[in-house]
């Protein structure tokens, strides 16, 4: 029997990818270092493209049930409180893209993708399983575990995350780029958020060196709340319980208004955000990296999760177009979607720059730009990114 395809990473593009190869008639065997499945954070953006690979990998309609849609993209301007432009997310919009735009939480979009793969037979899943590096020759690739055990496989995935130990020896590149931005997140229970701000909208407050994003999660139960400074930051920091003093400190040059809804957060975790430049390689052989291994990117276009739903259609297209010929078919795959990954992350980098931190001139200069623009407009400057699934290069 041939070996499986082994998936270093139990996330959301990990999962992604062993339901795609399993769709596509492999058997699979995801390895997760955790000693559990399952997913930290709050809330996911969901832009069309979204949608359009989880109806390629067969979880449309669950996807769907756990969404919560949202009638428009609105961008307030931090120090004034007044609404800069907006996107209409409605008819037109789903006309134009074929599919919505919506947001959900994290650990509902991963549960999701579990099910689908604990539904699937020729899934196998495996908790403390930490892949640390690879061998492989002409005919197999076997996985190195921390533990001392070796899995062999017919190719390794590697998706596992921003510090990815398969990437650490297929690409050699180091440490990750840290962007001095420090995020700070937190959720509202809807009854705490003040009511004239409960807009269903995902909602950007961009102010100088710094910006605020909310939006409906669980049924409207809570809003997730992400805040984000530019404060130079030095090291990567991910996950740290921090005090409300030191968020709001990041803070106290906006409007009030803005400030308020920071006032309701509770519970503030920290991360200081990192990305790297793209490469052209993501395969060796019988390995290639997916998702944050591959191409992870800031958050400044909502879509880290998407990028890798979209790499997870893309390889499992390849696959089954060349099943007997794996290195190929990971070279397809690296190739089909190296460009649009690489502009996805570097756009992010400018969009954080230009749109959501700049001040004075720069900002007001943002603001005549923007507002000046109508949704239809907004439709043709995303049309490159919502329109594909992952097979579009």
């Amino acid at each position: 029997m041939t070996n499986p395809i082994l998936i270093a990473g139990g996330g959301i593009g990990g999962l992604a990818a062993a339901i795609g190869l399993a769709r596509a008639g492999r058997r699979v065997t995801v390895l997760e270092k955790s000693p559990a499945l399952g997913e930290i954070g709050a809330g996911i953006q969901l832009g069309p493209n979204a949608f359009h690979a989880f109806d390629a990998l067969g979880v449309g309609d669950a996807a769907r049930a756990m969404a919560v849609y949202i009638d428009r993209l609105r961008l307030m301007d931090a120090l004034t409180a007044e609404e800069i432009t907006h996107v209409d997310l409605g008819t037109a919009f789903r006309a134009r893209f074929g599919n919505p735009y919506a947001v959900i939480h994290r650990g509902d979009l991963h549960g999701v993708f579990l099910r689908a793969c604990r539904e699937d037979p020729r899934i196998e899943l495996r908790t403390a399983a930490e892949v640390i590096g690879y061998r492989q020759d002409a005919a197999a690739v076997t996985a190195l575990l921390a533990d001392g055990a070796r899995i062999e496989g017919s190719a390794l995935i590697g998706a596992d995350g921003l510090w990815s130990r398969v990437r650490r020896q297929l690409v050699g590149d180091g440490a990750p780029r840290v962007s001095g931005h420090t995020t700070y997140r937190s959720v509202i229970p809807t009854a705490r958020m003040p009511e004239h701000l409960r807009w269903n909208a995902a909602t950007l407050w961009a102010g100088p060196k710094c910006h605020l994003v909310h939006y409906p999660l669980h049924g409207w139960e809570q809003f997730n709340l992400v805040v984000t400074y530019h404060n130079d930051a030095p090291e990567p920091v991910a996950g740290k319980p921090v005090r409300f003093e030191e968020v709001m400190a990041g803070f106290t040059h906006i409007h009030p208004t803005a400030q308020a809804i920071i006032r309701h957060g509770q519970d503030w975790k920290l991360w200081v955000l990192c990305d790297r430049d793209p490469v052209g390689t993501w395969t060796d052989g019988r390995v290639a990296l997916l998702g944050d291994a591959a191409h992870p990117m800031l958050q400044y276009m909502a879509q880290g999760a998407c990028m890798a739903m979209e790499d997870a259609v893309a390889l499992a297209h390849e696959v089954a177009a060349r099943s007997d010929d794996l290195p190929a078919a990971l070279a397809a795959y690296q190739n089909r979607r190296l460009l649009r990954t690489a502009r996805v992350q570097l756009q992010s980098r400018a969009v954080g720059e230009h749109i959501y931190h700049p001040a004075g001139v720069h900002a007001a200069l943002r603001n005549a730009t923007m507002a000046a623009k109508s949704s239809e407009a907004w439709y043709d400057i995303m049309a490159w990114l919502y329109g594909g699934n992952g097979l579009d290069a």
